[in-house]
């Protein structure tokens, strides 16, 4: 057997089995001192790191103590000195690791120096104490709130918190849940998911930025709404401006025919009263529409569509520009669509959308994408430019709502645009969105029950602004006063050339331009809103002379002004319900018989022009057409 043996020749046993004892050799006199020197400086560092929070402490203490304001300019280094002896710094520790100290403690000095100053806020200062935006980020397609501010509010903890509120809701519910949190600074940045077309969406919510204070949830800036919903549109097409600014409230009867290109239509406005949309369909070549959003699947009447897909079908393939009016009738099925406070007391034709419970809203985010889906695109056509409701400060005619106090009333309508707005644009990036506003501008009459269109355009500014600006357009009705007088040119007491100006016509139309020069109705990139008269007529009861005279009037008027981007003639052909009025505004009379101002429309755009225009120089009383400019 091969291995080591002992003296009895067997194997030993104890050579595989006995510990080893190895003796361990002893530091020598130069390692101890070594030794003791780190240990030393180990415990003189931990004296320094102790002095530096008591002088620390010592200092904020005298700051807070210090009733004149004035602040000594302290800093680590002399902290430092003060606190070690130089003997010790710099021969048990060495200057390598004070220089360190020093440096470390200056850089958490500098740091403590920027914190953001803590300020107490309550009640109604609260509200306004940090500036908040809300955007989509075009990367992450996350909704990304920042609040900003001087400082930040004193609060339970360091946290600022991020919830997502319906539209109608007026406050924080306590018991709710934060989507985000982070710490508080001068500048906080917190994101959530959009969670788009699912049932937690949150495209069209309001978000708030708020503290814990004493247990509570308190809002620390006003509501905001996503300003950019069109960086996640599907439809991202340049907008095209039309090849002139002539539109037509167009005849459906005469859609088919040529007179839309004899009369060399460019723009073109419909009606979409949305409460037809809705609901089963009854005729079998047109089934019903079963469209899904936000989780919801909601019945649309493929007969009503169908007669949308022709008119703005037809209209696109004849290179027509198109603007959808989107108009809230009533309906006893879908009593939702209307607001609460509009659902009775009113023979109007159409009421203030329902902004103010989940239900409207719901209907409202449908009906605005699933119109923008369906014309964004030439196969169904395509509208350009959406009006929202008709003549919003004609409360009684035609936006009926109980009467309030005009920022109420703004602020309902605004709930319901902003639904729309964000709808089509989150669908078609470069849709156009519009008020509605009529002629009556500032007449300040008492106990009016209606609102002056001035009022209501600096209220609905301010509205939008405060809550996340967006690009919002007005459309503009200039009718002359009264609608029966045709000659748009003929002094008026009710028509001055400034902002104080009763009403609203083609002949002060520069007021309406001005007033949105102003810094304040600018858009987010600084540009002057898009006008449109998207409604304007003329009627020819006192002659066809005279109505063909004040339509070039307008036209050579709206051309001059690059802010204004259409002029839709109401309309192609006359109603018997006008006529009987004395309001014949049509091109053709109800025979289809032409006037003489269905030329002056077909030519005016044209070199042409003059030849059918120039016989209103002497009606008006001009010799050249830059005289009607202010």
């Amino acid at each position: 057997m091969n291995g080591e043996t002992g003296n009895n020749g067997k194997p030993d046993k104890n050579k595989f089995f006995k510990k080893k004892h190895v003796k361990k050799a002893l530091p020598d006199k130069n390692e101890r001192a070594g030794m003791k020197k780190l240990v030393k400086g180990l415990l003189v560092l931990l004296g320094v790191m102790l002095l530096l929070t008591v002088g620390a402490v010592a200092f904020l203490l005298a700051m807070h103590k210090n009733s004149g304001g004035e602040i000594a300019e302290i800093t680590i280094p002399d902290i430092i000195e003060s606190a070690i002896p130089d003997t010790a710094a710099q021969g048990d520790i060495g200057s390598g690791v004070v220089d360190h100290i020093v440096t470390a403690g200056n850089a958490v000095w500098s740091s403590y120096r920027k914190r953001p100053e803590t300020h107490e806020v309550s009640g109604s200062e609260a509200e306004d104490f940090a500036s908040v935006e809300c955007i989509i980020d075009p990367d992450t397609k996350r909704v990304s709130v920042t609040a900003s501010g001087d400082g930040v509010p004193k609060s339970d903890d360091k946290y600022y918190y991020l919830f997502a509120l319906n539209t109608y809701d007026s406050a924080i519910d306590q018991g709710s849940e934060y989507i985000a949190r982070d710490y508080k600074d001068n500048v906080t940045n917190m994101t959530a998911a959009l969670n788009y077309n699912l049932s937690g969406s949150r495209l069209f919510k309001k978000f708030v930025v708020a503290v814990k204070k004493d247990g509570q949830y308190m809002q620390v800036g006003r509501p905001a709404y996503i300003t950019n919903p069109e960086v996640i549109a599907k439809y991202t097409s340049v907008y095209v401006q039309p090849a002139s600014k002539k539109g037509l409230l167009v005849d459906p009867n005469r859609l088919r025919g040529n007179e839309l290109d004899d009369l060399g239509v460019k723009q073109a406005a419909y009606n979409i009263p949305v409460a037809r949309l809705l609901g089963p369909s009854t005729h079998p070549a047109y089934p019903t529409i079963h469209y899904t959003y936000n989780g919801k699947t909601y019945t649309i009447n493929g007969q009503v569509v169908s007669e949308y897909d022709l008119v703005f079908g037809t209209l696109t393939a004849k290179g027509i520009s198109t603007t959808a009016i989107i108009l809230n009738n009533y309906s006893s099925n879908y009593p939702q669509l209307m607001h609460p406070d509009s659902r009775s007391g009113s023979t109007a034709p159409y009421g203030m959308f329902n902004g103010a419970e989940e239900s409207g809203v719901e209907y409202m985010a449908m009906i605005g994408t699933f119109l923008a889906e369906r014309y964004s695109d030439n196969k169904h056509g395509k509208v350009s430019n959406w009006i929202i409701a008709n003549e919003i400060n004609a409360r009684k005619e035609w936006n009926y709502m109980a009467y309030t106090d005009i920022e109420t009333y703004v602020e309902e309508f605004a709930r319901g645009f902003r639904v729309f707005y964000t709808a089509i644009k989150s669908v078609s990036s470069s849709a156009n969105v519009y008020i509605s506003l009529d002629q009556q501008w500032d007449r300040d009459i008492r106990n009016n029950t209606n609102y002056d269109g001035r009022d209501i355009l600096d209220v609905f500014n301010r509205n939008i602004s405060s809550k996340g600006n967006i690009d919002w357009g007005v459309a503009q009705h200039p009718y002359n006063v009264p609608l029966t007088e045709t000659k748009t040119w003929k002094a008026s007491k009710y028509i001055e050339n400034n902002a104080g100006s009763s009403m609203m016509s083609m002949a002060n139309i520069e007021v309406l331009i001005d007033y949105l020069r102003q810094p304040q109705f600018l858009t987010p990139d600084g540009e002057v809103r898009s006008i449109l008269i998207s409604e304007l007529g003329y009627t020819s009861h006192a002659g066809e002379a005279y109505q063909a005279a004040a339509f070039a009037y307008a036209y050579y008027k709206i051309a001059a002004y690059d802010e204004i981007d259409g002029f839709l003639l109401n309309r192609e052909t006359d109603a018997g319900e006008e006529v009987a009025q004395g309001l014949a505004f049509g091109l053709s009379n109800t025979g289809g018989t032409h006037k003489q101002i269905y030329n002056v429309f077909k030519y005016i755009d044209t070199a042409e022009h003059a030849q059918y225009t120039d016989f209103a120089k002497d009606i008006i009383g001009i010799s050249d057409w830059n005289q009607i400019l202010k």
